[in-house]
């Protein structure tokens, strides 16, 4: 269910995002629930997943989602092959 319109999107003010898009260095973050704006088109972000901090280039698509979709928590499954095939 998304958050209600009248209290509007949750986000995390990150103080250096301008210098962070001119240089292109990557912001790192444990927000994961921040819904990302339009100011932040271009930015480069860590995002962490639990472990790891994975990388993120923020383009116009992304507009409205949050920051955690784009991160996963979980290892993909997959069958180990036997020797005895």
């Amino acid at each position: 269910m998304p958050r209600s319109v009248w209290k509007g999107p949750f986000f995390v003010n990150f103080p250096n995002l301008k210098q962070a898009i001119e240089r292109s260095i990557p912001i790192k973050t444990d927000a994961r629930a921040c819904t990302i704006l339009p100011s932040f088109v271009g930015a480069r972000f860590l995002i962490h997943n639990g472990k790891d901090y994975l990388p993120l280039a923020v383009t116009e698509d992304m507009v409205g989602r949050k920051l955690g979709e784009f991160a996963p928590t979980r290892k993909r499954f997959s069958y180990r092959q036997t020797k005895n095939k």
